[in-house]
């Protein structure tokens, strides 16, 4: 493979992901900014970052907060200009960090002039760009569209253009009309104007939006999906639109016309694919379709099964079940994974999978931190993540919320049961917890008004955290003991003992057990155990290897603690307590 080195340099890596409207206003407009984004790389740089992804800063309506893209080769004009972006690109690079972009390729805004075109006839040479097809009709005449497919959105995925009488296929919002990936001169133009463009400007590769690596091949049949929900029209239809006929296809083109001749990074999300043969089929190295993918299990933890926000209980065993098959699914290929709990669509880790209760909530962001440095993989981190940011205050009505996919929901819901009260007090229980805006809320740099986000009076685009007074990078950075110190520790920890941390096997002890979470990792003869309360209460753990030395825990006195232990093998965890172990050498 042309241009690639023997040891991949994105394997060891930490990521670090930043949402441009939520990191910093650098203008008082109250909308962050890429110079904002700029002003603050080097505290990007003193965590340990190694990677930094910006979400879409391209042109936009921002109907979907960017990911509807009227123009890959412009900068959205809030957030600032093409030389901004040069010059955070040269900063990453000067810095010894890389930078990588969202690809938003799926699917343009409706506002693209690739679109325009297309929509202006049927005749048009860019027709064939998008997805058109003719309406169906029922005994009755009534006009349908072509199938009963449910947008991710709510309502239905196709949108009727009056004036071809045709319909254009949108998976997402009706703002978001999908391309035509059978056109070969389609992929052309999108291989020069998403990808060719920002590579040449020094951008070392790109996150693949939204699961759209698999969606690019939809097949031609176009089936109705099966009946889940059976109260309304609209249903799930990825069965028909995933990991289509030619998806691994157009990958290997798209390596081997663009992406191999930069040695790019590509990292793609790969939900609704719960068979590691056929995730292994996108990430090999040897066939150079993915460097990596993000596998979905553990975020869509608690998601219900005919809807997202259908909230639903969960247990440790599954969180356990998940990170084991996604640890152990690449050992002895030549495969690739992440590590991963939080981004920019998921809500805050502390809140869905510990405690953010304020006597605990620091203790379980260290907690989850040193469990995610100890995963095989390369490791993403999202903003504020790193300081323990938790979800919104389950006050806050549905007015604050910003996210298309919420309120599309909220309101699907409100005209479905005539605005019925505990229907609604469902969905904002779900929202509390799933909702996307729980991770888009401002980034909280120090305790001045609005959490030091902005300078605007009216503040930003979006409410700021309560409780950024007590949790914010100023105060932290003041502070030996905090999350934000810890998790540095723990990127440090983690690349000082790669071979086992970041390359090891994974192994998992009494998976069955609901309230503590103990595995190893493995290489050579050098062995790390952590071991993990996921309860509010004491537990008693047995370690599964004797000989350990504690290295790292998340309570200033484990070290203390560890001689007074009554076996050579037993402990006794603290609520919400993480002990990381090693032998060898």
């Amino acid at each position: 493979m042309s241009g690639t080195p023997a040891t991949p340099w994105w394997k060891d890596a930490v990521c670090y992901q930043i949402y441009p409207a939520s990191f910093k206003d650098s203008n008082g407009d109250g909308l962050g900014d890429i110079p904002g984004i700029l002003s603050k790389i080097d505290y990007v740089k003193e965590l340990g970052i190694n990677i930094v992804w910006v979400s879409p800063m391209f042109d936009s309506p921002q109907i979907d907060m960017g990911y509807d893209i009227s123009n890959y080769e412009e900068v959205y004009a809030p957030y600032g200009t093409v030389k901004d972006m040069d010059d955070l690109i040269e900063a990453c690079h000067e810095r010894g960090m890389k930078i990588i972009l969202d690809l938003v390729i799926n699917h343009t805004s409706d506002q693209h002039a690739w679109f325009k075109e297309s929509r202006s006839s049927k005749d048009n040479p860019k027709r064939d760009w998008y997805i058109w097809k003719p309406p169906r009709y029922a005994e009755d005449g009534s006009r349908l569209p072509p199938t009963n497919w449910r947008s991710y959105f709510s309502g239905p995925t196709w949108e009727f253009d009056e004036k071809t009488g045709e319909y254009f296929l949108h998976l997402f919002a009706k703002e978001q009309p999908d391309l035509n990936w059978e056109n070969e001169e389609a992929r052309d133009a999108i291989y020069d104007s998403s990808m060719r463009f920002w590579l040449d400007k020094g951008v070392d590769g790109f996150r693949i939006d939204c699961g759209v690596e698999y969606r690019y091949s939809k097949g031609v049949d176009y089936k109705d999906a099966p009946i889940i929900a059976p109260d309304s029209y609209e249903q799930p239809g990825w069965v028909y639109y995933a990991n289509g006929p030619r998806m691994h296809e157009f990958l290997r083109e798209m390596n081997k016309k663009v992406l191999d001749n930069y040695n790019a990074v590509t990292v793609g999300e790969l939900p609704h694919t719960p068979d590691p043969k056929r995730v292994l089929d996108y990430v090999s190295l040897a066939d150079r379709q993915m460097s990596m993918v993000f596998q979905f299990d553990i975020v869509d933890l608690g998601q219900g099964p005919a809807a997202k926000y259908g909230l639903q209980p969960w247990k440790l065993p599954e969180l356990k079940s998940i990170i084991t098959k996604w640890q152990q699914f690449i050992e002895g290929t030549d495969g690739w994974t992440t590590a991963f709990c939080e981004n920019h669509d998921q809500g805050r880790s502390v809140t869905r999978y510990a405690s953010d209760a304020p006597e605990y909530r620091v203790l379980s962001a260290k907690m989850l931190a040193m469990m995610m440095c100890a995963m095989t993989g390369t490791l993403f981190i999202y903003q504020g993540q790193e300081i323990g940011a938790i979800n919104m205050p389950k006050t806050w009505t549905i007015d604050n919320f910003k996210d298309i996919e919420s309120l599309g929901f909220y309101n699907t819901v409100a005209a479905a049961t005539n605005n019925d009260k505990e229907a609604l007090d469902e969905v904002m229980q779900s929202l509390y917890i799933l909702g996307r805006d729980n991770a888009r809320l401002p980034m909280q740099w120090d305790s001045s008004p609005f959490a030091g986000f902005t300078d605007s009076k009216d503040g930003g685009w979006m409410r700021v955290h309560d409780l950024y007074p007590e949790i914010n990078v100023a105060k932290q950075l003041q502070e030996p003991d905090s999350t934000f110190h810890f998790w540095k520790s723990m990127i440090q920890f983690r690349k000082a003992h790669r071979e086992v941390l970041v390359h090891g096997t994974f192994e998992v002890f009494e998976p069955d057990n609901e309230k503590t979470f103990v595995f190893a990792k493995r290489c050579g003869n050098k062995t790390a155990v952590v071991a993990l309360n996921f309860t509010s209460e004491d537990q008693v753990v047995e370690l599964p290897v004797e000989g350990l030395a504690l290295r790292v825990g998340n309570y200033s006195d484990a070290e203390a603690l560890e001689g007074t232990a009554t076996g050579a093998t037993i402990r006794t965890l603290r609520p919400w307590e993480g002990r990381l172990y090693m032998a060898g050498s």
